[in-house]
């Protein structure tokens, strides 16, 4: 900086959303792998409180410095805690990882438990969030917007690495392509449990979403290398985490735009 008097941030970094300092290792490879530590920034841990230790339960995203998204779902009467910056949930005092507490949480009013509609809510962190490497939100989808079948998105999470086994330790991704409407909502796949509200991404057999991955994100990369949330993890089957013809199935972020921007005055 030359001249501070004129602009005093022009040394600092300027982050926006999206668009990790360290990108995530992608490819087109099929297969769930350990994630490059800090490429998922906007990756959240939900842990409940029991007895004096905090545990994970769910997945979320962030969105801006003071609102994280996550399943409507994953919500009860615990006390929760929301971390940030976590690569690891075995290791306490992780560089970069930090821990809020929410200032409240807004569950949708039309959340349907029976019916698994409408599975999305919104969590205020009682304090902002200073973006660093390791923190920072995912960029919305712009309202309405479809992803096309076979559009190559990431889930990633702390989830089971198998039906019934443990969650994993170390943060996961893996590619879930995405499913179009008119193939899920078939009788042999999802049918009609399946809405326009949804995505389902998935379904090969091999890769899913599974227990606890619950909330977290469904990562869809756009032209510009930047990464949108375009769903929450919702659903899937009771049979096994990665049925043949069940896909996982998220919250349609697109279709939920004016309700974040009404619950998050944005």
């Amino acid at each position: 900086c030359h001249d501070i008097s004129i602009n005093v941030f022009c040394c600092l970094p300027a982050y926006g959303c999206g668009l990790p300092t360290f990108p995530p290792i992608v490819s087109r490879v099929v297969g769930g792998d350990n994630v490059r530590q800090n490429s998922w920034p906007w990756q959240a841990s939900l842990q409940y409180k029991s007895g004096s230790n905090f545990y994970h339960t769910c997945g979320a995203t962030l969105i801006s410095s003071q609102w994280v998204l996550t399943a409507a779902h994953c919500i009860s009467s615990y006390t929760y805690t929301v971390y940030l910056g976590k690569h690891s949930l075995d290791t306490n005092n992780e560089s970069g990882s930090i821990a809020i507490t929410p200032e409240k949480i807004i569950v949708h009013e039309d959340w349907d438990s029976y019916r698994i509609l409408n599975d999305i809510a919104l969590i205020k962190l009682s304090t902002p969030v200073k973006f660093t490497d390791s923190i920072m939100p995912a960029c919305l989808p712009n309202s309405g917007e479809i992803l096309p079948d076979g559009a190559p998105c990431y889930i990633t999470g702390w989830g089971r690495l198998w039906t019934g086994g443990p969650i994993a330790d170390v943060l996961q991704q893996a590619l879930l392509p995405v499913v179009g409407h008119s193939t899920c909502t078939r009788y042999d796949w999802w049918g009609s449990m399946v809405t326009n509200n949804m995505i389902c991404a998935g379904g090969d057999g091999e890769l899913a979403g599974c227990n606890e991955d619950s909330g977290g994100p469904l990562n869809c990369r756009n032209t510009d290398g930047s990464w949108d949330v375009h769903g929450v993890v919702s659903f899937g089957s009771t049979m096994s985490c990665n049925y043949y013809k069940k896909p996982t199935v998220f919250t349609r972020v697109s279709a939920y735009i004016s309700w974040i921007n009404n619950v998050s005055g944005n």
